[in-house]
């Protein structure tokens, strides 16, 4: 169970560290889409995008990239084998008694079953 735990806390780490890696590299210049006005920027030919396409470029990635942490994720869950997780057989057993009372028709007397009638 321990690995499985493992996982999911980094899966749950990275959702959150890379759109704020993403939005803090586009708003603080670290990654490209914007360039500083000057002399030399219109002499290389390279374009540059307006401030609300790079905040639209910036959401977009950071909802890209917890949409690629996810299904990393999932990946990992397909891939972990189901017979290494056996459940409690006392829990397999009263669920088993509960079905078998509520199929048969006898009156339960849980207070919650109660309540719904």
């Amino acid at each position: 169970m321990g690995g499985v735990m493992q996982k999911f806390l980094v899966a749950s780490m990275f959702m959150w560290i890379l759109p704020v890696a993403i939005l803090y590299g586009f708003n603080n210049d670290l990654l490209p889409g914007k360039e500083e006005e000057g002399p030399s920027s219109n002499a290389s030919g390279s374009t540059t995008l307006s401030p609300h396409s790079l905040t639209l470029l910036s959401g977009f990635l950071a909802v890209v990239s917890v949409n690629v942490v996810i299904v990393f994720y999932i990946c990992l869950a397909l891939k972990e084998p189901t017979d290494k997780h056996k459940p409690d057989a006392s829990f397999v057993a009263d669920a088993k008694d509960s079905v078998k009372k509520l199929t048969s028709g006898v009156p339960s007397t849980d207070p919650a079953l109660k309540k719904q009638e």
